[in-house]
């Protein structure tokens, strides 16, 4: 049902109290139904890489994509929508009708806690991956959100930060992204915690104007969860919904709001209205409420991720590395803890649970066996709280199979509830009434002996104990009232204690429940760390008995999260002497990094070959072994300038000054900025490299514009190599001479990608939106396109441009 005058009589039988109530959630994860009109409730779930459900729940297995970044790298829209088709058919298989995702705010800083979860620096890059995954989830009857309306660009004290920005930037820049969200139909978007200018998002004029009166948006926006502190405010700008529930600002407080003439009748009407056609859209009302059923099979599924892992990866360099030829390797050292434990996923609210991950180090011993062998040496230990236990060490002292035992119990220490389960990290356990102590107890089965870190994470009161011994018992106040850290990531206290090989000692962990500290507990255990000496000449030993070195290294837990910035990009001393070692022993070293966003590589000149992986999902091992292996080309272009040190960034600051963000860059954003202060960044916006070469060879296209009409530009190049390849060709835009109005010295205006064979010749069609080609007028409030020169440039990055064509822009009498 989406007929409007329908919804005009549903509205009718509603009462003012009854509509009101169902602009709040019913619970976390649901909104409210309403049998008088046979309206089911809509479950929402986040959704970013993978669709969690309704819970924290190891047991319930999500399919975890390559995170948004590595997503965008592949410049590739078809993929994008495929990806989003598998969040919808992930949504369907858990009963979810509303994915939280896409993530449309901007890598900012480098050191943005959520830079792995946003798409990209530039908004049309941006704007064209969250229109593709918007384009697929929603295909298949699954809304999409889009989120965080807007500026919401990192963590650092994100309830309450209130970024200062003009208004031509908001427009240009960080609307931009929304706008393409809305035209690709987006269902919903969430407005988030922070401020804009002076003013609480959920409460801002900007819900309203752009986004609702000029736009168009008919969907509902949805406030992010907790982020509704006020009443009249938030009720009478364009905020529709109110999470989590069934507690909140509105309920009863707007229905006196209402009565009392503070909020304008109609504007609830709204609400309400924009509500049902959003129930409408996913089949949940009117009867039959029909459960959708995923229209992908889990192999289906894993091979797409698969895929995605290698369309992904950037190969920023190659000394006649890769690919490498596994006809033509013995042995393989695969070196850094991160290849058997690689990282899949950034830390937040957008974590799940994977159905399954292959680490590097799997994925190559697969893609090798029977071919080469595969050597494993960890190298010095990676820094961080020690990992959650898991069944290859704890097992549950009840009935000994592998896992742990969760108990809940009042307060005289009194069973309420016992359950096994396979991890350590309880981000939800169940709290039946009279819970006052989460517990989780394991035998350990070390096969090391010596000094253990042991620790436990949450709020509150917190004990561990050994075979009856204590190691820790005290009180740990929160630190924050931020949601994320809270629920999902807080903080570890580590202790040590002496294990020994062949023993199985009694862990016992247990945090006390109290008001406002959430109740998360995570349970964590790491073997002794190895001499960092002897380590690293382990290493350098691997690598010199070996055909290649393989060295994965990258981000900690700790750090690329919701909830917080990073301080630094710096991986760390013991990794990069790792990775310098390996390289003195072995120039046919190959570094992949496993990082979400960028980090220094001091040592990037030093080593054979050099790939990026960021959070690669679930499929991590196996796609990266495609790339190395050669069985895919590395399809990924950086969608983000890739700074050599944090000091050469143009913009570092997350951190407010007595509470404001000024965006004083402007509009010189991602690559615009580091051409403004004329910097050299490691790697340009767009640059990433394939197995073959290219000639970029001719530019065509129009000598004169018309101001709302766009170009189209023909780009016409050669594959020179001796493979079949894909290249990126990216056109940019510059107005050389204009001094009425700022631009950058260049910026994004549209790619293409091209296949080739082996000395072939090809021809790029790129189409230039007229938008690209205008700047929004303050004084008008409007779009206006200066007439004048415009240079079209193409090329493979934002700084390798052979190409380039003159336009005229303008009255083309």
């Amino acid at each position: 049902m989406t007929d409007e005058d329908a919804l005009d009589r549903l509205l009718d039988k509603l009462t003012p109290h009854a509509g009101i109530r169902l602009l709040t959630g019913a619970t976390t994860w649901r909104t409210a139904a309403e049998p008088d009109l046979e309206m089911g409730e809509l479950v929402l779930s986040d959704g970013p890489a993978g669709v969690r459900g309704e819970g924290w729940d190891e047991r319930d297995t999500s399919v975890l994509l390559p995170s948004a970044s590595a997503l965008a790298a592949s410049w590739d829209e078809q993929l994008v929508e495929e990806a989003g088709g598998l969040l919808a058919s992930e949504a369907r298989r858990k009963g979810v009708h509303v994915v939280l995702a896409p993530h449309l705010n901007l890598h900012r800083s480098p050191l943005a806690g959520r830079h792995f979860e946003c798409f990209s620096e530039d908004p049309v890059l941006t704007g064209r991956m969250g229109a593709a995954l918007i384009r697929g989830i929603q295909a298949h009857g699954v809304a999409a959100t889009a989120k965080h309306y807007v500026a919401n660009d990192a963590e650092t004290d994100r309830l309450t930060v209130d970024v200062r920005i003009d208004e031509r930037t908001l427009r240009e820049v960080h609307l931009a992204p929304f706008e393409a969200a809305v035209a690709a139909g987006v269902r919903l978007v969430m407005a988030g915690y922070h401020q804009v200018n002076g003013v609480t998002m959920t409460a801002h004029e900007l819900l309203g104007a752009p986004l609702k009166s000029e736009w168009g948006f008919d969907g509902v926006v949805v406030s992010d969860w907790g982020a509704v502190r006020g009443t009249r405010d938030t009720a009478r700008a364009g905020l529709d919904l109110q999470m989590p529930g069934p507690a909140g600002e509105w309920g009863e407080a707007l229905v006196r709001a209402v009565a009392a003439g503070e909020v304008e009748e109609r504007a609830v009407r709204d609400k309400v209205r924009r509500l049902l056609r959003l129930a409408a859209w996913c089949g949940m009302l009117g009867r039959p409420h029909r459960a959708a059923r995923p229209h992908l099979r889990s192999g289906q599924a894993r091979s797409l991720a698969r895929r995605a892992v290698a369309a992904g990866a950037v190969l920023l360099a190659n000394r006649g590395v890769l690919p490498l030829d596994p006809a033509r390797l013995g042995t393989v050292a695969v070196i850094g803890a991160a290849a058997a434990r690689t990282r899949t996923q950034g830390g937040g609210s957008a974590g799940v649970f994977p159905q399954g991950e292959v680490s590097l180090l799997d994925g190559l011993r697969a893609g090798l066996r029977g071919r080469a062998r595969v050597v494993h040496v960890p190298g010095p230990a990676p820094a961080g709280p020690p990992p959650p236990l898991d069944p290859l060490l704890a097992s549950d002292p009840r009935t000994a199979a592998p896992g742990v035992l969760l108990r809940i119990l009042d307060a005289s220490g009194a069973e309420l509830l016992a359950e096994h389960r396979a991890s350590g990290r309880q981000l939800e356990p169940p709290l039946p009434p009279g819970a006052h102590t989460v517990e989780i107890s394991a035998r350990l089965r070390p096969r090391t002996s010596g000094s253990w870190r042991v620790g436990i994470a949450g709020f509150g009161r917190l004990a561990l104990g050994l075979d009856g011994h204590p190691l820790l018992d005290g009180e740990f106040a929160t630190t924050t009232d931020d949601p994320a850290v809270l629920h999902v990531s807080p903080p570890a206290q580590v202790v040590t204690a002496r294990l020994t090989a062949g023993t199985t000692p009694l862990l016992v962990a247990r945090r006390e429940l109290a008001p406002g500290t959430g109740r998360a507990v995570v349970v964590g255990a790491a073997p002794p760390a190895p001499d960092r000496a002897a380590a690293l000449a382990a290493a350098s030993r691997a690598a010199r008995a070996a055909d290649v070195a393989v060295v994965a290294v990258g981000t900690g837990e700790q750090y690329e999260s919701e909830g917080r910035d990073r301080a630094h990009l710096s991986l760390g001393p013991d990794q990069d002497a790792l990775v310098r070692a390996v390289a003195r022993a072995n120039p046919r070293t190959v570094v992949v990094v496993n990082s979400g966003g960028p980090v220094e590589l001091p040592w990037r000149h030093d080593v054979g070959a050099l790939l990026l992986a960021w959070f690669p999902g679930q499929e991590a091992g196996g796609g990266l072994a495609d790339v190395l292996l050669g069985r895919s080309e590395p399809g990924g272009r950086l969608p983000t300038t890739w700074p050599a040190r944090l000091a050469d960034a143009p913009v570092t600051r997350t951190r407010p000054d007595a509470g404001r963000l000024p965006y004083t860059e402007g509009i010189h954003v991602g690559h615009r900025g580091w051409l403004r202060e004329g910097r050299t960044p490691a790697y340009w916006f767009g640059h990433g490299l394939g197995y073959t070469t290219w000639a970029y060879e001719h530019i065509s296209g129009p000598a004169r514009a018309a101001p709302d009409a766009g170009l189209t530009v023909l780009v016409r190049l050669r594959n020179t190599g001796a493979r079949p390849g894909r290249e990126v060709v990216q056109v940019y835009l510059s107005r050389p001479g204009s001094t009425a109005v700022e631009y950058p010295e260049r910026w994004l205006a549209g790619w293409a990608a091209v296949r080739a064979r082996p000395g072939e010749t090809v021809v790029a069609r790129i189409p230039v939106p007229a938008r690209a080609l205008s700047h929004w007028d303050v004084g008008s409030g409007g779009w206006r396109t200066e007439p004048g020169p415009c240079r079209v440039l193409a090329g493979s990055s934002a700084d390798q441009l052979p190409l380039t064509l003159d336009v005229r822009v303008g009255d083309l009498t």
